[in-house]
């Protein structure tokens, strides 16, 4: 897959090139694209259902359709399957989620040394590996071939929202699957079943501590530092909320889900949260990251102190409380003191949809209402400014008010060095893309390894992949500069 033709990207430390699109267009409003954790497959939600695209072959593998009355407009993979078998997870307008299954073949017997079975044989043929030099017959094979015979089976639904569902994620041993909705409720929910084929779920939490729509759902990641707050479950997500809020849940000793922080800061809905994917020394906890119709990106940070094991956390240190006007009911539940430590560079001038940590790089990708792309790179070396100048240019909190003319340089809101976070002018801004979908939106953005046959290390390499309103589904090389 080789770069197209296209705006030029911006930035001193990095250029950003797309690639051909993946096909065929969806020809409607696209909301999501996740990769699966370890095959090269990535699912794109749009319409009333789910397609599947080949990362090897850039064509659609497969489709979802039938199960919902309404818009899909999230998807998660359950991690941990065999790579013959697949499990996918649709959140609905219709108020409900999908289970969704899918049988390979079984592993060949002399498979058994490199491990690949028939599916992974499907989705990264020898021919798309080794030469792309017929495109146009190789594509008529591709659409021919995908998903013959091949049919997934709805097995079965999650009832229990009000409301539509907005964002749906497994935890990283995939047991437990979280999803939220415009009901202002978060559902926890456990896969019971006693093999891979048995579809058995049962609710183990409603969360309903956010006062808005909540509009996206985070587990951390399994990485170094996960397990470092002892007095809870090693799982940890995060929720985003039209509540202005970022709220974070664990599991208690008692095998009770509660909050145990409210994360204030942003001034209008949080869209989307994740968390960091690229462990820092130390083994710290990861942090985590909060994109905001406010046009602003900030990160999180833990106070990790095990002086505060006995704190109840009704108070910071200067008698504020640190739930703000979160009900007295739920402070009982408050035990960890999160920080906002940075304000990444201010980049949007309209709402940010999501961002994306890279787990190779610790590169974050951001993109939204304007149809940016833009990168961040943080430099944990940097010095603190403490010049106004430093906290101003690219620091600010506040959004842009209207985009500025083509051709011209945005003017940063001025603000008092005490607006920015003092980790806030270790994040530079290394490149930048404009008009990724042309006018339309751009709704999502993630990080996904590159199989194809341009990728230089194949299944190592990474990329980007956007979704937006024109129902394209774009991939872009990231050439990052050295450091």
């Amino acid at each position: 897959m080789q770069p197209t033709s296209g705006p030029s990207t911006t930035g001193a430390a990095a250029r950003v090139l797309a690639l051909a699109p993946l096909k065929p267009d969806l020809c409607e409003r696209a909301w999501q694209t996740v990769a699966h954790p370890t095959l090269p497959l990535a699912a794109t939600v749009h319409g009333k259902g789910v397609t599947v695209f080949s990362l090897a072959t850039l064509a659609a593998h497969s489709s979802l359709t039938g199960g919902h009355t309404r818009s899909v407009r999230s998807a998660a993979w359950k991690p941990n399957l065999a790579p013959h078998r697949l499990c996918l997870v649709s959140g609905s307008f219709d108020a409900t989620a999908g289970v969704w299954r899918w049988d390979g073949d079984q592993p060949a017997a002399d498979d058994a040394d490199d491990g690949a079975t028939a599916l992974e044989r499907e989705v990264t043929s020898a021919n798309v590996r080794n030469s792309h030099d017929n495109d146009e017959d190789e594509g008529e094979e591709d659409k021919s071939n995908a998903g013959e015979d091949r049919e997934w089976e709805f097995t079965l639904v999650l009832e229990g929202h009000d409301s539509e569902i907005k964002s749906c994620a497994f935890s990283p041993s995939g047991a437990h699957l979280a999803t939220c909705s415009r009901d202002k409720s978060v559902w926890i929910w456990e896969d019971i079943g006693a093999s891979e084929a048995d579809d058995e779920w049962e609710t183990i939490a409603v969360l309903n501590e956010h006062e808005g729509d909540v509009k996206a759902v985070a587990w951390c990641p399994d990485v170094p530092g996960r397990n470092s707050r002892r007095r809870y479950g090693a799982d940890a997500l995060a929720s985003a909320s039209y509540d202005n809020t970022v709220r974070v849940w664990r599991e208690d000793a008692d095998g009770e889900w509660a909050c145990v922080a409210a994360l204030e800061g942003h001034t209008e809905t949080v869209w989307g949260v994740q968390w960091e994917t690229r462990p820092r020394p130390g083994n710290r906890f990861p942090r985590l990251l909060s994109c905001s119709a406010d046009a602003t990106i900030r990160v999180w940070t833990l106070k990790e102190d095990d002086g505060d094991e006995g704190n109840d956390g009704e108070h910071d240190g200067g008698g504020r409380s640190a739930l703000g006007g979160i009900p007295n009911t739920m402070r009982r539940s408050l035990r960890e003191e999160w920080t906002c430590t940075a304000v990444l560079p201010a980049a949007h001038h309209r709402d940010v949809y999501a961002a994306a940590w890279s787990a190779q790089t610790g590169v974050i990708a951001s993109t939204g209402s304007d149809g940016k792309i833009v990168l961040y790179r943080e430099d944990p070396e940097e010095q603190q400014a403490t010049s106004s100048s430093a906290a101003t240019l690219g620091d600010s909190d506040q959004p842009m008010v209207d985009a500025p003319p083509e051709g011209e340089e945005p003017l940063a809101v001025q603000q008092p060095p005490a607006a920015a976070p003092p980790g806030s002018a270790r994040w530079k801004i290394i490149g930048t893309q404009e008009h990724a979908h042309g006018p339309y939106e751009v709704n999502h953005i993630i990080w996904c390894k590159r199989y194809d046959s341009g990728a230089s290390a194949r299944g190592e390499e990474e990329m980007l992949i956007t979704t937006g309103d024109n129902g394209v589904v774009q991939p872009w090389q990231v050439i990052l500069d050295k450091e």
